[in-house]
């Protein structure tokens, strides 16, 4: 079996999907490895390490592709209108497509996924159960998105984050505040905390409470009987009511107006992000205060933020970043290389003769959760419209 690994094309995209330690487990598998030449370069892997591990280089992209049986990706491949070539119409039929597909936000493209007879998995669709957790791509990538948030804060920031006790004088710790206690959340957090600054954190679900506390923050939460329903099977937030959403406005307002920095992570699975700062909670923040937004991809958390754009708004700085684990490339690319390397493992079964193939059961809850298309149809009860079907 043959496993293609194309350079990513989608801008802002840095990450690759395979590691040389990936690679040497596929082969073990029994499996051929083609990386296309270039693909790891923005995350610090040369093609001279891929092939020590064993990987063939190859320049040509159709050849990459060409007879693939898995082809592993970090983003959704590009179609004819959205860039230098047509990425989908390369893999070939039958072929399984693993990747972080969006199709929430590119819901045309399972249509074309199934019309291409590619068996294409979302990973971020991985249930978030106890045997699935080393293979959850988004629990990774957003733990890494997380820290940085609150790197790119404290660059941003003209002040120190911890208490200084200095002869000419004390500097106060910056105050931080955390909205969304989610992986994100959790580990802007405890990066903020060891930087030693004061921080406070929000969430809908009060199972956020003890983790919230649990790192040093301060948890703050209007209570309610709604909040007690607040959280998903999969441990996602739910959408609020909008008597609950304007209680908590009024409260993050009054908390805001005394933080330095903000730091959004607030997501819902397949909708719009909600607006939790608008424009006149960032007008309250003194100047030099700074609002890092992470859903700014999705809709944004605050209303003054800009996809991929720092903006000044009123001496506050807004920071819009596109793809922000792509900004810690090398260390994303290795977790998420290694949870694409637990997810495809127990695919493959292996004959008397040696001979590795792929077993897909479907009624297997991490592949019926993850699986838009199979044998030229959409599986997926959230994309239940056929090819034939299009208007």
């Amino acid at each position: 079996m043959k496993i293609a690994v194309p350079r990513e094309r989608r801008a802002y995209e840095r990450r690759v999907a395979v590691t040389p330690d990936t690679v040497k487990k596929y082969i073990g598998l029994g499996f051929d490895v083609v990386v296309e030449s270039g693909a790891g370069l923005e995350s610090q892997v040369s093609d001279e390490l891929y092939a020590i591990a064993g990987a063939a280089i190859e320049a040509d992209i159709t050849k990459v592709y060409q007879e693939a049986d898995v082809v592993l990706k970090v983003q959704r491949p590009l179609v004819a209108a959205e860039g230098e070539l047509d990425e989908l119409a390369l893999i070939p039929r039958g072929a399984l497509l693993l990747s972080v597909l969006s199709p929430f936000n590119a819901p045309e493209s399972v249509l074309a996924y199934a019309a291409a007879g590619v068996t294409a998995m979302a990973l971020e669709f991985v249930p978030r159960i106890s045997r699935a957790q080393s293979m959850d791509v988004l629990s990774s990538q957003s733990n890494l998105a997380g820290y940085r948030a609150v790197l790119d804060a404290a660059y941003e920031y003209d002040r120190a984050m911890p208490m200084m006790m200095t002869a000419a004088g004390t500097v106060a710790p910056a105050k931080v505040m955390v909205l969304g206690a989610g992986v994100a959340g959790l580990q802007a957090i405890a990066t903020a905390k060891r930087l030693g600054a004061i921080v406070s954190a929000t969430d809908v679900r009060p199972a956020a409470k003890e983790q919230v506390e649990s790192l040093g923050g301060r948890f703050v939460m209007v209570g309610s009987e709604e909040t007690r329903e607040a959280e998903t099977a999969g441990g996602y937030a739910k959408e609020m009511s909008d008597d609950f959403k304007r209680r908590q406005a009024e409260l993050v307002a009054a908390t805001i107006k005394t933080q330095d920095i903000v730091i959004c992570t607030a997501l819902i699975p397949g909708r719009k992000a909600p607006i939790l700062v608008n424009d006149e909670m960032v007008a309250s923040m003194r100047p030099g205060s700074i609002v890092v937004d992470l859903a700014v991809e999705q809709g944004g958390n605050c209303s003054a933020s800009k996809s991929g754009e720092v903006v000044n708004v009123g001496g506050v700085k807004v920071l819009g970043h596109f793809n922000v684990p792509s900004r810690l490339a090398a260390d994303a690319s290795a977790l998420y290389a290694k949870n694409l390397l637990n997810y495809l493992t127990p695919l493959v079964k292996t004959d008397e003769a040696g001979v590795a193939s792929l077993a897909l059961n479907f009624d297997d809850e991490i592949l019926a959760a993850a699986t838009l298309t199979h044998d030229g149809r959409v599986v997926h009860s959230a994309f239940s419209v056929q090819p034939a079907e299009q208007s």
